[in-house]
């Protein structure tokens, strides 16, 4: 049987929780168009998020992998459609780093296309009620450095593996308690009003993401 790799991320900042590892842990071990799905965590930091990644690609083998990242401010279930190589952030990630214009893979590509089938997950996605639109930046933080990684090595090692990286709105109770915060890749000003960020429920990224992997296993272009 041949494998999905799935990953999400440890909570970062003054988040307990982060929705991408809730929402991807509750999916191991299920079976999809004859794909099991392994779900795995990535740490929050540049440093270490890669060569655990590399280990995963190594040890588990996918035909598929789809990254999964927090996006505090969205409203919609992201498929991603570009990573760029640069990390570059205002706030620290979880090794206290701020990196500021460093090249991810130094002397790599500007950029990497995702090779997920991203119109076709955001057509599926809206199909079965779930909010969603493609998305032309992943940031610059530690989520963007994973997809870039993980396009890099994909590429470098000849890996027929698909790929790429699907960013997925805050818990309603994250936000709640997340008041106009800036997010890790932001440079702008904080706005001065106060609101409440946009959510999804868990069960309803859940859902989003056997959505994205179905989706993703039926479009091979």
């Amino acid at each position: 049987m041949r494998t999905v790799l799935l990953t999400g991320f440890e909570p970062f900042g003054a988040d307990r929780v982060n929705p991408s590892w809730l929402a991807v842990r509750r999916l191991h071990g299920r079976t999809l168009r004859g794909h099991r799905i392994v779900a795995r965590l990535l740490p929050t930091t540049y440093e270490e998020s890669l060569p655990r990644l590399r280990r995963l690609l190594r040890r588990v083998r996918p035909a598929l992998v789809i990254c999964v990242g927090q996006a505090g401010g969205r409203a919609e279930v992201t498929p991603e459609r570009v990573a760029i190589n640069v990390d570059d952030s205002r706030l620290p990630d979880n090794a206290g780093w701020k990196p500021v214009d460093a090249a991810i893979i130094p002397g790599g590509p500007v950029a990497y296309w995702s090779t997920l089938p991203v119109k076709a997950i955001v057509r599926a996605l809206r199909r079965q009620g779930v909010p969603a639109s493609v998305s032309s930046s992943a940031g610059t933080f530690v989520c963007n450095h994973v997809f870039y990684g993980l396009m890099h090595e994909l590429a470098k090692n000849g890996n027929a593996a698909r790929g790429g990286f699907v960013h997925v709105p805050l818990l309603p109770g994250q936000a709640a308690h997340r008041r106009d915060l800036p997010e890790p890749d932001s440079r702008g000003p904080r706005r001065a009003e106060k609101s409440v960020p946009p959510s999804l429920p868990l069960e309803v990224i859940v859902r989003a993401l056997l959505v994205t992997v179905g989706a993703s296993l039926r479009s091979p272009h």
